[in-house]
């Protein structure tokens, strides 16, 4: 066991260039799968309704879509720490703001959740960004971007504990403010962390800068990096993972539907965990061991595991049968997006990559957004089993797209000339 998966994380995340900016890393991205939630407890909590309560919600979401592409992009031009400092900043005093000097109803409560969407700390996009740039060996970063896969599962299942922890204590509007000022600090933290020389971003600006100034004086400024969406390889990663992110926005809604028709509504919540049970000890066996199968090959069969591991809920015939198929058929969801993060890594400019690593994650909002709008008004007339049919299909589709790109993935940026000298 002493070069299992544990130890690879334990000896990556020990390291003296990695320890502090990780653990900061995870404290500012402890608002990030909660938020949502809170904010609807919140609204209620002071009386609005749930209508006023989904609209600071959805008002969140956009400001995040919207403000997460252009803060990543300054994130690359100007590096971490200013871009870390104001965002840690403004993000939870807008969300202090919303919860102690708004009501429902009022005009300042949804502009409130609007800039604190825009405002969000950027620190997914920062750390998988520097995941690729820190002094790290090939599988030392394929172990990085694991551990990233299985933080998002420990997450999404801790986070809203975490949340109903703090309620017990208080407010539902306390509990908020202390996760957001939490995020906040943790945000300032991951900006004011020393990292190794050549790992900022702006590293490969300065050096441009200084070759542009020759005797005759500066001569023009260095090329930006074009959008990442520009590069075929980065536009086709990016469809993949949009396109397997449907099925799991379609099973969102299949399997409430489901644990409802086979018995009491009450069952869902043990039932879905029991996904994201499967994702995080898949991770945790199947990675175990380091495949020395080229990343572009490995990942089109990954992703056709994961969606005959979707097809395997079409067997199920009651609520015990969905939980274990949704956990067998779970387990090759984290490394799917492992392995998806360090194609991202490989592919997109690398001056673009914390761009390149926003829009990737707002792919995969968007498909799973698609396929829960889908899924419910395909619940009526197909059922839960005609929507567990679609997403097989819909996972299926993913796999062939992967398969088809693997040349394209094969390949690393194409760069300008004079940025590749």
């Amino acid at each position: 066991m002493t070069n299992g998966l544990p130890r690879r994380f334990l000896d990556l995340l020990t390291r003296s260039q990695v320890a502090e900016v990780a653990w900061w890393s995870v404290v500012s991205r402890l608002p990030v799968y909660l938020m949502s939630l809170a904010m609807v407890l919140v609204v209620r909590e002071q009386g609005g309704s749930y209508a006023q309560a989904g609209l600071a919600a959805a008002l969140y979401t956009v400001g995040m879509a919207l403000g997460s592409p252009l803060i990543a992009r300054r994130l690359d031009r100007s590096g971490r720490r200013a871009v870390l400092a104001v965002t840690g900043v403004v993000y939870p005093t807008a969300l202090a703001l919303l919860v102690w000097t708004t009501r429902p109803g009022g005009w300042a409560q949804p502009v409130a959740a609007l800039v604190a969407g825009v405002a969000l700390p950027p620190a997914n996009a920062c750390m998988r960004s520097l995941w690729a740039r820190l002094p790290l060996g090939e599988d030392e970063r394929e172990t990085a971007y694991l551990w990233e896969a299985l933080l998002t599962e420990v997450l999404v299942i801790g986070a809203p504990l975490m949340l109903a922890a703090l309620m017990l204590a208080g407010s539902a509007g306390a509990a908020l403010t202390v996760v957001a000022t939490v995020g906040g600090l943790g945000a300032l933290g991951l900006g004011l962390v020393r990292l190794p020389a050549g790992t900022e971003p702006t590293a490969v600006g300065e050096r441009g800068v200084e070759a542009a100034d020759g005797p005759g004086g500066p001569s023009r400024p260095p090329d930006r990096p074009p959008g990442p969406l520009r590069d075929p390889a980065m536009l086709a990663l990016t469809g993949i993972m949009a396109t397997c992110a449907l099925p799991i926005g379609l099973m969102t809604l299949a399997i409430p539907a489901f644990v409802a028709a086979h018995g009491s509504p009450g069952g869902t919540g043990a039932v879905y965990a029991c996904w994201g049970v499967g994702s995080a000890l898949g991770a945790l066996w199947l990675g175990r061991s380091q495949s020395q199968v080229a990343l572009h090959l490995r990942f089109p069969r990954l992703v056709l595991a994961y969606a005959l591991g979707t097809g395997l809920t079409l067997a199920a015939t009651s609520r015990p049968a969905l939980a274990v198929a949704l956990a067998v058929g779970g387990a090759p969801i984290a490394l799917v997006s492992a392995a998806e993060m360090t194609l991202v890594s490989t592919v997109a400019d690398s001056r673009s990559l914390a761009e390149a690593f926003t829009w990737a994650s707002l792919a995969t909002v968007l498909g799973d957004a698609v396929g829960q709008q889908a899924g419910g008004l395909l619940m009526d007339p197909v059922g839960p089993r005609g929507v567990f049919g679609l997403a097989f299909a819909t996972a299926l589709a993913g796999a062939g797209l992967a398969f088809a790109c693997r040349g394209l993935l094969a390949r690393g940026p194409v760069l300008p000339a004079e940025c590749a000298a």
